[in-house]
């Protein structure tokens, strides 16, 4: 039995620079606004977290879990992310920026999934709604990035 080798993959980060260095700066504004409307450098973590969990990103995953850590999140609480809806670990800023989070992700259930938008609302700003729209949007367009570039994940 023949195996096939797989493509070799192209990393679009280092084939196109400029193109990334520009998301590197949206991320970098996305940051600075979720900051300046309020949310809390872990929170703006957590939100990176999820939504690398949800897309399956190893990669981000590891970086934004560590960034976490050293920001003060507790690894009990980073443990129980992808069960958040059950858990007494977030408070309800947090529990509404993860549902917009997830809202944007999971966008091919938008349509039916309104109600996750509508949560956030209960409990965000419009500036705050906007700052985790804008982080959960730069941290999916990274996980795409190292998932279609294949980046490397190793201990």
């Amino acid at each position: 039995m023949t195996i096939k080798a797989q493509p070799r993959r192209t990393n679009i980060g280092s084939e196109h620079p400029e193109t990334y260095r520009a998301l590197a700066e949206v991320a970098k504004r996305a940051e600075e606004a979720a900051l300046a409307e309020g949310l809390t450098p872990v929170l703006i973590e957590l939100v990176k977290i999820r939504v690398s969990q949800i897309n399956g990103c190893a990669f981000c995953l590891r970086i934004h879990t560590l960034d976490a850590l050293a920001k003060g999140a507790g690894a009990e609480r980073l443990s129980l992310l992808p069960a958040w809806r059950e858990s007494g670990y977030f408070d309800e800023k947090e529990r509404s920026a993860l549902a917009l989070a997830e809202y944007i992700t999971d966008i091919r259930d938008s349509h039916s999934n309104t109600g996750l938008y509508g949560s956030a609302a209960a409990h965000l700003s419009s500036g705050q709604m906007s700052a985790v729209s804008w982080v959960a949007l730069v941290i999916n367009s990274y996980n795409r990035i190292a998932l279609s570039s294949a980046y490397e994940v190793n201990p």
